[in-house]
């Protein structure tokens, strides 16, 4: 029958066998371990992200809003300043709520930060135009009722109100996926 010998080599050749499935095996249940951690970690990340960049979305939005004229104009109506004085108190104003809230760009899309940005440089570009056009004693008045004249007869959107679709589309498109 086998010889000692033979028995001796059927019996490392099952424990070198063995060895290697109890190896792979730990090395699979490792694997599996690594891949539920990274999954767990990737989950926890999401879950902490998404708040942030929906309350980046809804904080431009406001922004958007804020600097809008009509909103300006009625927050900083002081109609015994002069044209220039207002108008320096409009730039101001949409450049201090753009300064506070510029962190915010960490955690939207390029699209609707260009978008924000660009509102506010329009703006601010429009509001310069139309106080140069009024005489040097103009009033605050006078301005006022120019930008507002100028929102109203405008046919496309604003730049304000195309940021705030852009970041409003985004926020959507944020939440369905989520």
């Amino acid at each position: 029958m086998f010889s000692q010998q033979k028995l001796i080599y059927i019996l490392l050749g099952i424990a070198i066998l063995t060895f290697i499935f109890w190896t792979i095996r730990d090395w699979l249940i490792q694997q599996r371990e690594r891949h539920k951690t990274t999954d767990s970690h990737h989950d926890n990340k999401s879950s902490v992200v998404l708040p942030l960049q929906l309350q980046a979305y809804e904080r431009l939005v406001v922004l958007t809003e804020r600097i809008s004229p009509e909103q300006l104009i009625n927050r900083l109506n002081q109609p015994e300043f002069s044209a220039r004085a207002m108008q320096q108190l409009l730039v101001q104003t949409i450049k201090a709520e753009y300064d506070h809230n510029v962190s915010q760009q960490v955690y939207v899309s390029k699209e609707a930060w260009d978008a924000v940005k660009n509102a506010k440089e329009q703006l601010i570009s429009l509001i310069n135009r139309l106080a140069a056009q009024l005489p040097e004693q103009a009033t605050a008045l006078e301005l006022n009722k120019k930008l507002l004249e100028l929102m109203l007869k405008n046919e496309t959107a604003f730049p304000t109100q195309t940021a705030q679709e852009i970041l409003s589309q985004e926020a959507k498109k944020l939440m369905r996926n989520a």
